[in-house]
């Protein structure tokens, strides 16, 4: 549990993972804001279009610029609505918000490569922090990633060295190894099958509204592509055997998901990461949580958090039928955005009174130096060069500046 941040699921049917994952899917948030952005277009190098919606916070009261860069989940945008909630309440908490939209999902913006979004590919991501390091240098950044998306940032913090200014992340829902994750949605109990049915569909719907450039005769032919099997595609890994894994060329559907695969690149992050997940969420089965529950208890920059209920991306709370506008999950990961910020500034006033102290030391050994070859018979000499010494020292050893945030909503 969040420190100070209390759940209480909705009383008639918070506590079934299963109505929580269903609620989300169909209605996402109740009175839903629709926040005001911008669009932003960026054309990469492979010839694909990639857009990012960017919000400004709606208070200028906070000292610091924060931008939180959201990767949404699978087939999921800017304009998915439990996105438009959290992204809404971050602007109210002062925090800049940028939303990466996976290429071909929004009807508003064509495909213009061979490609659409992917499970493990991190370059879409790194592209929109680029952008918004060109717009906002000085700017420090929070990764949050939702489900795939929380894959996707945990894969790009730990796979390469990433920019200074991005300080922490914080991943919610993921499932961390897709091997294991498709072999145990592929069994029929408990609604496994039906949850993998309905991400199969989502996918294969993306792959049909944009076929005219995805299915054209000279993508088919150049990968090998059969647009009957993707079409009778009943599961993810028969969709991706079909189409993803022959587009981005890949020898198996296991390779791909075994490259795509979070839990392969934890080790390697070097920045503060809390990870979120739910023991009711029925798409992440317990054994998945094993191995990041131990990674999170053998490195002190990282957090694991779990919660009893909440299901996929759910985490309704308050009411006995009607829950409340924001979850505790929008709630939860702003105080943890807040802690990541209070952290990092922390950090810099440890390292600017590290730096004070060393350069204190360094001024001390040189006036003794000094004073051992100044002539002990003039010590008027002597008193005008100690005083021009500590004006110098004055003017070159500031005193640490502490840093204050605005205080986290609980």
């Amino acid at each position: 549990m969040v420190p100070g941040v209390l759940y209480i699921p909705t009383r008639l049917w918070g506590f079934s993972g299963h109505i929580q994952t269903i609620i989300h899917s169909i209605v996402g948030r109740v009175k839903c804001p629709w926040p005001l952005g911008e669009r932003v277009y960026l054309a990469l190098t492979d010839g694909s279009t990639l857009t990012y919606d960017l919000y400004q916070p709606l208070i200028t009261t906070v000292e610091d610029d924060i931008t939180v860069a959201i990767c949404p989940g699978i087939g999921n945008s800017s304009e998915s609505v439990y996105i438009r909630t959290f992204v809404h309440y971050a602007q109210c908490h002062g925090y800049r918000c940028a939303v990466l939209n996976h290429i071909g999902v929004l009807d508003s913006v064509q495909v213009t490569s061979s490609r659409i979004f992917t499970y493990g590919h991190t370059d879409d991501y790194s592209a929109m922090i680029n952008s918004l390091l060109k717009k906002y240098p000085t700017t420090n950044i929070v990764s949050v990633g939702f489900s795939l998306g929380g894959n996707l940032i945990s894969k790009y913090l730990g796979e390469a060295k990433r920019p200074a200014n991005i300080i922490g992340g914080v991943s919610i829902c993921q499932g961390y190894n897709a091997v294991v994750a498709t072999q145990w949605l592929l069994k029929w109990q408990n609604f496994h099958r039906f949850y993998l049915y309905v991400l199969t569909e989502n996918v294969k719907s993306i792959i049909m509204k944009h076929r005219h450039v995805l299915l054209s005769d000279d993508i088919k032919q150049r990968y090998q592509l059969n647009e009957r099997d993707i079409a009778a595609a009943a599961t993810l890994p028969e969709l991706d055997e079909a189409y993803t894994r022959r587009v981005h060329q890949f020898p198996t559907v296991k390779d791909m998901y075994s490259w795509s695969s979070s839990l392969n690149y934890l080790a390697n992050i070097q920045r503060p990461m809390v990870f979120v997940n739910a023991r009711d969420d029925p798409l992440v089965p317990d054994n998945l949580l094993e191995p990041v529950k131990q990674f999170a208890s053998a490195h002190n920059q990282t957090m694991y958090v779990e919660l009893a209920n909440g299901g996929h991306l759910g985490f309704y709370e308050g009411g006995l039928v009607y829950p409340n506008p924001v979850t505790w999950l929008d709630r939860a990961v702003v105080s943890l955005i807040g802690g990541i910020v209070m952290s990092h500034n922390d950090l810099l006033v440890a390292k600017r009174t590290a730096s004070s102290s060393m350069l204190l030391d360094y001024g001390r050994a040189r006036w003794g130096l000094l004073f051992a070859v100044l002539p002990s018979a003039a010590p008027s000499v002597r008193g005008v060069i100690v005083a021009v010494l500590k004006l110098l020292l004055s003017l070159f050893v500031s005193k640490p500046r502490v840093e204050f945030t605005a205080d986290t909503p609980t």
